[in-house]
């Protein structure tokens, strides 16, 4: 697929602009064989499709998360099992909802733009290999609906793996 991510002007609704995008991260994928390629067209179809700040993925190596494909402003590279809110995710194997990053406690803060984040778990065999991150510059930006579809982003890119 070559042409650019679109969510239709009149869709204003979370849900919506979700249920738009989704459908064309798949056909994104769909017969490309190359991980990394993959993961970048997703995280920028994430970001540009939702407005978020900062969307990347993190994957579990040598006992620490390790920065992937994203889209934002530069992140931090290495973030420790437990620490912050993805190694919280890591540690925990579920999806976490910041709506102040201020009030996390250890929150690692690679930008102080970030207000806001969601982490959600990627799975190999029931083991966490990798941390979808997002964040927003908008206080308590993230809910159940982001948390539901990220899941399922999280869900094809487990296909990809």
């Amino acid at each position: 697929m070559s042409e650019p991510i679109s969510i239709p002007s009149l869709v204003t609704e979370k849900k919506e602009k979700y249920e738009s995008l989704l459908p064309q991260i798949h056909a994104l994928v769909e017969g490309e064989r190359d991980l990394i390629a993959n993961l970048a067209n997703i995280m920028s179809a994430l970001k540009y499709g939702l407005n978020f700040f900062w969307v990347g993925i993190y994957f579990v190596k040598n006992e620490e998360l390790v920065l992937g494909p994203f889209q934002g402003p530069v992140a931090c590279v290495r973030i420790g099992y437990g620490k912050g809110v993805c190694g919280t995710c890591w540690k925990k194997a579920e999806t976490i909802v910041v709506p102040d990053v201020d009030a996390f406690p250890g929150h690692i803060a690679c930008s102080s733009e970030s207000k806001s984040e969601i982490t959600v778990p990627v799975f190999k065999n029931e083991k966490v290999v990798a941390v979808i991150d997002v964040d927003s510059h908008i206080l308590n930006d993230f809910d159940s609906t982001d948390a539901h579809y990220l899941e399922n982003i999280s869900k094809l890119i487990e296909t990809l793996l």
